[in-house]
């Protein structure tokens, strides 16, 4: 995969010197709730992931991209995940560290990425999960023409509490 350009940010594929901030991401409690993680990750399972996560989507059914600034900084990930090439969709997550919300990096990181999604994996929909109190990501997907299509009530269980989550699909019609 090459590395997409947006307007304000691009996305390339992972590389071990990624680790550092791979290891941030994932082990930062805050954003548990969100990716259904509970406890941390080692180094070495993570610069293992990252040994493999150049191998094709077909085979792993899972991309992640490095968000980085227009001056390679990075800045977040977003991924393609429960990938099914027979039935031509994925699920879509992304995350942005907290100085980097609200910019409209969300926005074109996602844009980017259904782009890539449709025409050079060819897929014909997306999906997101998205907790029901999460009204930045809600107001994200939507922003690019996902439709909220299904609420899942009570879920996700964190911190002894149950919370409904929506279920969001984007699907091409230009396919």
């Amino acid at each position: 995969m090459v590395e997409l350009e947006g307007n304000y940010i691009n996305l390339r594929p992972l590389v071990l010197e990624d680790l550092a901030f791979l290891y941030t991401i994932e082990n930062d409690v805050s954003l548990w709730e969100l990716s259904q993680v509970q406890t941390p990750f080692s180094k070495d399972v993570l610069q293992t992931y990252l040994e493999t996560a150049h191998n094709d989507i077909k085979i792993l059914k899972q991309l992640r991209l490095v968000i980085t600034s227009k001056t390679n900084e990075p800045i977040g990930f977003i991924d393609l995940f429960d990938f099914d090439a027979h039935n031509k969709h994925a699920g879509v997550s992304i995350v942005l560290t907290e100085p980097h919300r609200r910019k409209g990096y969300g926005k074109d990181a996602l844009s980017l990425l259904m782009d890539y999604s449709f025409k050079d994996l060819g897929l014909y929909q997306l999906y997101s999960n998205v907790l029901e109190g999460n009204t930045a990501s809600i107001r994200l997907f939507e922003s690019v023409g996902f439709e909220k299509v299904g609420l899942k009530k009570k879920w996700r269980f964190f911190k002894g509490r149950y919370k409904n989550e929506y279920l969001f699909q984007f699907i091409n019609h230009v396919f």
